[in-house]
């Protein structure tokens, strides 16, 4: 190899590598990248209610990990799946207790504060908005995807009641782990709309996302 071209052969060899790496590394990242279709997969495989305690919290730990690394939209469908809601009702009063801070999204407690500074009619009108959102997003998924539930999350009258009346502080420093985890999806998705301004625009038809 002559001298003169010798740099150049380096040169192309050092890009060839460096292209290799960079392809690598994104292929890397796509397969290690959270999804809700990876989090059904994993819960699918899994058999909560035969494992023993220290399995146990070792896959709830996972699963939080697992949905803390995806974004909002993507753990509102996450949580959609019926497999998830099976895991949920395998857990016990502790599990749910602990699944429940592992998986607060940032900001909540600030949320919690500013909801209960709203008028009772504001926050009338944002459990109703959310919950109906949140019916329609199940719905599209539904349509999508038949492993889902078409139900979407709702409330009973009475709790959507004391919602309204006490605000929701109250239940998430008092209220049961059940409790806790029933009203968990309901305020990330309104939490999601007063961080957006979308409760505090004027009215307007209703519409899918």
């Amino acid at each position: 190899m002559s001298t003169r071209r010798r740099p150049i052969v380096i040169a192309l060899a050092v890009l060839a590598v460096f292209w290799g790496l960079a392809w690598g590394g994104m292929a890397g990242a796509r397969h290690f990248k959270v999804t809700p279709e990876k989090i059904h997969a994993y819960l699918a495989g899994l058999d909560f209610a035969q494992l023993s305690p220290e399995q146990r919290r070792a896959a709830l730990r996972k699963l939080a990990a697992l949905l803390n690394a995806l974004s909002p939209e993507e753990r509102r469908a996450a949580r959609m799946n019926r497999d998830f809601a099976e895991f949920f009702r395998a857990l016990d009063a502790t599990e749910k207790g602990e699944f429940l801070e592992l998986t607060l999204p940032a900001g909540f407690n600030q949320m919690l504060t500013a909801f209960e500074q709203l008028p009772e009619e504001k926050r009338r009108q944002a459990i109703e908005d959310t919950l109906r959102r949140m019916r329609e997003q199940a719905a599209t998924a539904a349509e999508a995807d038949p492993a889902t539930g078409a139900g979407g999350d709702e409330l009973s009258p009475e709790l959507r009641g004391k919602m309204v009346k006490l605000g929701v502080k109250t239940f998430m420093d008092q209220g049961s782990p059940e409790t806790k985890t029933e009203l968990q999806p309901v305020l990330e998705e309104l939490q999601r709309n007063m961080e957006s301004g979308r409760l505090f625009r004027p009215n307007r038809p209703s519409r899918r996302e």
